[in-house]
């Protein structure tokens, strides 16, 4: 009797489940990227890093957990921060660029699927937020937006040097923007579908007699570096941080303070977990494990080992998750990695190098489907 009480709730529930998850991995991985960003850089850099936030225990004594409580000292700090604004600078649209720079990073990970669908008391809980038909234009649609918060944060600041760095990330993220729609193009026509779930079921298919998964990253390399690249650069990250080059110009976000400087700040992070889960999504097989079907791991010699559904979804869940993370991980890596480019640098890798490249790959990707 309770389960069939409860069964017509179930889809509310389902969705805000969904809704939970799906903006908790981005929100709840964004804080401790800042902390593994200042640890992995001190670790390359043979430094200590960060380790002095303590927290209080019985008899004045402290335990600094490797520098984990600093992300909580950063929120603290920001937040009591005095906020302070230049009188010259436009109020309303002042206040409006951190919330336009946060919006798109949130929304874009509605469309990611981060679990396959789970059937409970007769309902299918669809472990995605929205599932959109054209969800790969849904995702360029809202990336593009961000570039709204860059801009009017630098023209609303009344600081040249604000402005100097919205020019900058305007010129930047547009000119990605063509290489970063190109780069996909390729697997869009390998597996025939715009939807980001229908990507990952497609990845589940094997080639050569079973023995390699069919993933992106195998049936478009190519597109997967220039999707990577595309998108470091449109996250205006090293080495394409010319945007906000702290030795030059300090960026669109130079008048900025307290928590509306966090918000850029998050956003940054926030933006890193978004590519993260999309190249999952679209290149390393989403939430599939090689071999694992819904009733366990078939193995293509002939063995097979047999499990329950909720430890399947758990197992793909957890998946997703691993491959999310090291590709954050990879992320940061480069930031300590490789220099900073010149200006005209970043403009000629765009537009006479990945975007000639992502052109190939279309070529090449129809001639081989052809033939």
């Amino acid at each position: 009797m309770e389960a069939t009480a409860i069964a017509p709730f179930l889809p509310y529930i389902f969705d805000l489940l969904s809704l939970a998850i799906g903006l908790g991995i981005p929100l709840l991985l964004a804080g401790p990227l800042t902390w593994a960003e200042r640890r992995q850089s001190a670790m390359i850099q043979d430094r200590v890093g960060p380790n002095r936030a303590p927290f209080p225990l019985i008899r004045s004594r402290n335990i600094t957990v490797f520098g984990l409580l600093h992300p909580l000292a950063d929120v603290i700090k920001l937040i009591t921060k005095e906020d302070t604004i230049n009188r010259e600078v436009d109020r309303f649209l002042y206040n409006l660029a951190p919330l336009i720079a946060v919006f798109p990073a949130l929304v874009t990970f509605a469309i990611v699927p981060f679990g396959p669908d789970v059937t409970i008391l007769g309902q299918t809980w669809s472990l995605q937020i929205a599932r959109v038909d054209a969800g790969i234009l849904f995702l360029f649609a809202m990336s593009s937006l961000a570039v709204f918060g860059t801009t009017l944060a630098g023209y609303a600041s009344a600081n040249k040097f604000a402005m100097l760095g919205a020019l900058r990330a305007s010129a930047q993220m547009i000119s990605y923007e063509v290489t970063l729609g190109l780069s996909v193009i390729g697997l869009i026509m390998v597996f025939g579908t715009l939807e980001p779930n229908a990507f990952v079921l497609g990845q589940g298919a094997y080639l050569f007699g079973g023995w390699i998964p069919k993933w992106g990253i195998l049936v478009q390399p190519l597109g997967l570096i220039i999707f990577m690249i595309a998108s470091i650069a449109e996250n205006k990250r090293t080495p394409f941080d010319l945007v906000e080059g702290e030795s030059e110009i300090i960026g669109y976000f130079v008048e900025y303070s307290g928590m509306k400087f966090g918000m850029f700040f998050m956003a940054e992070y926030i933006e890193i977990v978004v590519i993260s889960g999309v190249v999952t999504t679209l290149f390393l097989g989403g939430w599939q494990i090689p071999f694992l079907m819904d009733g366990g791991f078939v193995f293509p010699w002939g063995a097979s080992f047999e499990m329950a559904e909720w430890l399947v979804s758990l197992l793909r869940f957890g998946a997703f998750l691993f491959k999310v993370v090291f590709l954050c991980w990879f992320q940061l890596m480069l930031r300590w990695t490789l220099p900073r480019f010149r200006y005209d640098q970043v403009m000629k890798v765009g537009w006479r190098m990945l975007l000639p490249l992502s052109l190939l790959n279309v070529i090449v990707t129809a001639v081989v489907m052809l033939y």
